[in-house]
This record gives structure tokens, sequence and C-alpha cells, in this order.
């Protein structure tokens, strides 16, 4: 499963980590919350490295819708429910400024950019409050949304709220742009290099521990999506999702605009512009990653959703992303722990990265330079209004307590083949030890079913054949290589 946007750009490859250098502040993760970061950074005369543990555009900035838009579903309400009116105009405030800082960048870089208006729907009649409640806590907030009726969609809309002259955009070439950019700078940017850890070092610098040996940084930035480090407990603060999405070459004219269902089953819809012929590209059917018995009958009903409304082939390019949402609503941005500025962090958008991420980036720059926006408050890291999040933190941990329990009884008692048909993979104890074997492209392998984050029991990801863990969202690939989340360390290989 690849991204439609990695089909046409070229990425350069980037060299390895050498070991033993010093900067004044390493971002963790090149995606566009530590591009943003290194980039702002840079054209402060700081010094500053970026760690990519695979490929520029291999995460979710490269996996993504790529709207930029203010109206995001029904973001709006989901935060008035836990927090004030002052706070979600401050959420939107700061999600303005990283909207229109990133289009500013666009024009003057190059990248570009379609202007066109963003809707949330409602696909029933149960909906419909919903499209009412985000328009009213918008209109609160300072946005001049408004209500709809009839939308030119080929299929049914019960009402919907519209922002005018929002934006989309190829997240690969607005990435590139950046990562050319930093390195104009002076940046180094140091692709296939995770890292495993930080510590402490000598003269109060951090020790930031990699695959390829350790580096010293006065400050460290975490853009992982979710911190690889466990300080702070922000795994148990995030619930990781995964969505699907597929892109098509209709045969007939597609609707220009962005377009997302205000309930389940998701339904987002956008066009890409293309020299054959606009694209349409639909998301959605998302889950919580680990917690789906067949991931790709998710991508099949996307399918068959699409070809049951748009006149529309077969699809050009089927592919998922991996997105956190926090416990508490608002995104987390600041100091891992409390009080202790030397190591940041910026998580938690809710699947809405392309400002959010921008927005964190100015946010941890300003920490770090002194300039700290006013609107920073809304996405601290650490807020006291975070206690109305206690019992949804409660709820989703309960759930991880029981994924836990129920992987290892499951485990205890079950059996899988010793060869699995090919794109499928089984977990059993052989011979004590909880073993995850797949087969992918004819060949079997068998690797530790124990994920090394906090020792959940993986799951087959049928879609993407991939290990996935159903506590934190970390996963694997079919070989047992660490591909994302709060792990730093792969899937042992069993003989």
């Amino acid at each position: 499963m690849k991204p439609l946007w990695h089909t046409d750009i070229p990425r350069p490859a980037r060299l390895r980590l050498t070991p033993g250098g010093r900067f004044d502040v390493v971002v963790l993760g090149g995606g566009l919350t530590g591009l943003t970061t290194a980039l702002l950074l840079a054209q402060s005369g700081i010094d500053v490295a970026v760690l990519e543990a695979r490929r520029i555009g291999d995460g979710t900035t490269g996996a993504s819708t790529a709207k930029v838009s203010l109206l995001q579903g029904v973001r709006g309400q989901q935060i008035r429910r836990r927090h004030s009116n002052d706070a979600l105009r401050l959420y939107v405030d700061a999600n303005t400024v990283g909207q229109q800082w990133l289009l500013n960048y666009c024009e003057t870089s190059g990248v570009p950019l379609q202007f066109t208006d963003a809707y949330t729907y409602a696909q029933s009649d149960r909906e419909v409050a919903a499209v009412h409640a985000e328009h009213h806590v918008l209109r609160e907030a300072g946005l001049q949304t408004e209500l709809v009726g009839r939308l030119d969609l080929p299929f049914p809309v019960h009402a919907a709220v519209r922002l005018a002259v929002q934006a989309q955009l190829n997240p690969m070439t607005l990435l590139a742009a950046l990562a050319a950019d930093i390195e104009s700078h002076g940046v180094q940017i140091f692709e296939s290099t995770r890292a495993t850890g930080v510590r402490s070092g000598k003269d109060g610098d951090h020790l930031i521990d990699t695959e390829h040996g350790p580096i010293s940084a006065g400050t460290v930035v975490l853009a992982t999506g979710t911190p690889i480090l466990d300080r702070g407990g922000f795994f148990a603060r995030l619930v990781p999702q995964r969505s699907y999405l597929a892109a098509f070459r209709p045969s007939a004219p597609i609707p220009h605009g962005m377009f997302l269902s205000a309930g389940e089953p998701t339904r987002s819809l956008r066009h890409v512009p293309d020299p054959d012929g606009d694209i349409l590209l639909v998301g959605g059917n998302g889950h919580v990653v680990g917690r789906d018995g067949d991931t790709a009958d998710r991508v099949r009903d996307l399918i068959a959703w699409t070809e049951r409304h748009f006149d529309a082939a077969e699809p050009l390019a089927t592919w998922s992303a991996q997105d956190y949402h926090p416990a508490g609503e608002l995104p987390y941005v600041g100091p891992l722990l409390p009080g202790q500025e030397r190591i940041l962090v910026g998580t938690g958008y809710a699947k809405w990265g392309l400002t959010n991420a921008v927005a964190a980036g100015l946010a941890l720059a300003g920490r770090i330079t002194g300039k700290t926006p006013y609107w920073a408050g809304a996405m601290a890291s650490w807020r006291l209004a975070d206690y109305t999040s206690l019992p949804a933190t409660i709820a989703a941990n309960g759930s991880v307590a029981l994924q836990l329990s129920s992987g290892w009884v499951r485990v205890a008692f079950g059996g899988g083949e010793p060869f699995p048909p090919e794109g499928s993979g089984v977990v059993d104890r052989r011979p004590f030890s909880p073993t995850a074997t797949s087969t992918v492209d004819g060949t079997t392998t068998s690797v530790s079913a124990v994920c090394p984050h906090l020792y959940g029991i993986v799951r087959w990801n049928s879609a993407e054949c991939t290990w996935d863990c159903p506590l934190h969202g970390s996963r694997f690939a079919a070989d047992g290589t660490l591909l994302e989340g709060p792990a730093t360390k792969s899937l042992r290989r069993h003989p």
C-alpha cells in the first residue's frame, strides 16, 4: 500500500547519522512538525539537526489527505465539550496562524495549492444536529461558517456546514520543499537513523541514543507522531488510529471541494488535480490500531462505496495513515515533563496535522527562542484543564488493559498454522514463547509476538501485511522491522 503522493515526487536519499556530533537542538522526526520546527530554528541562527527513522515523508504527513482547513469535521464541538469557548478560540487562532504560515510558505517556495471550500456534511438525519452544532461553536470561536442545504454530491446529504476558501496540496511536494530549504540553511537531515532513547550527558547536555551511535544536544524535540520516550506517559494520553484511503480516476467530472462526514462510517473526499484528469481521493473506515479483525475488508468497503456512488474505475492506489487522538481533545505541545524545557514534544493532532503541525512548530520554536505565541496555552502539553479528560483517559487505558490481557489469553489457548497462507499471519505459542508467523511474497517468517514497548501481543494487519500492537499503536513489518509507534525496537526474529 503506497500513498498516491509518493508516485511522482523525487526523494533524494540522505546519509545516516555519523555519531559523536553535538547540536544545540536535535529534532527527532522528519514530518511536518519536525521540519517546520527545524526551519524556524535555523532561521533564528540556532544550530539544529533532524533525525528521521526512515525517509522524509514515510510517516503520517506523507500519507495524509493534506487538507489545510480550519473546518475540521466536528472537532470544534468535541473540543468545546471539554473546554471553554476561550480555549476553543485559542485553538482556532493557533490553526489560523499555522494555516497562514503554511500558505505563505507555499506561495514563496513554489508549492502548488488549490483553494476550495471545506464542508462537514450529514450522511443521515441523525448527523444533522452535529452539523448545526459545529456551525454554532465555530461561529462563536470566530470562524465565518455557514449552513448550506444541497451539495453537488452523488449521495444523500441532509445538511452541511461550509467554510469558504480553504486549501489542499500534495504533502510530499511540501515536505520536499521544506527539507531542501532546511538544508540550504546548513541544517543536516539524517535519514535511516532511528533514535532509541535520550539520557543525561556531559555539561547538562542530552545524549540521544540511535541505532548508529549517540549524539549530543542541548534541547531535544520529539516530533515522532507519538513520543518515543515513555516519561510523561503520553502513550496513555493518546489513542492511535488507523484510517484508509483510495485514489480513483472517475470517467465523469467530480465535485471540487473538501468534504468530510459528521458521523460514522467516516467518508472524506477531495479532488487531486492531474494532467490526465482529476483524481478522486476517498478516505475513512478508521479504527484503533491493532483492534480490527480484517483490515483488508475496510479497504474493500471503501472501494465498494466509491464504486456505488461514482463512475470510478479500479483504484489507482490504496494506502493508510496513522494519527493520534488526544484524550484531552486539544494537542499536546510543550515540555515532555512539567517545567522541563529541554525535552519538548508535539503530538495529538487528531488527523488535522497540516495546520496543527505548523502551529506546533511555531510554538516549539517559540519556546526555544523565548517568543512563545499567545495561543500556545491552548496546545500545552500540561494544563490544569486536562482534569476534564480523566474519564476519557481512564476509559482508553481500561481498553488497553483489556487488550493486553485478552492477547495473552488468546496465545495461551490458541494455536496457528506453522505455514499460514499467502498474505496472512497467525499468532501462537511455539514452543513456549508467543510467536507471530506470516507469509508474504512466498516467504514465511516467524518473529516474537510480544511488542517490546509494553508487552502487548501483536495482531496481523491483512491490508498492509504488518504486525500491529493493539495497546499503543506500534507497528512492525512482516519480518519484525519497526515501522512506527512508541516502541523503539523491532520484533525479535525467530529461527
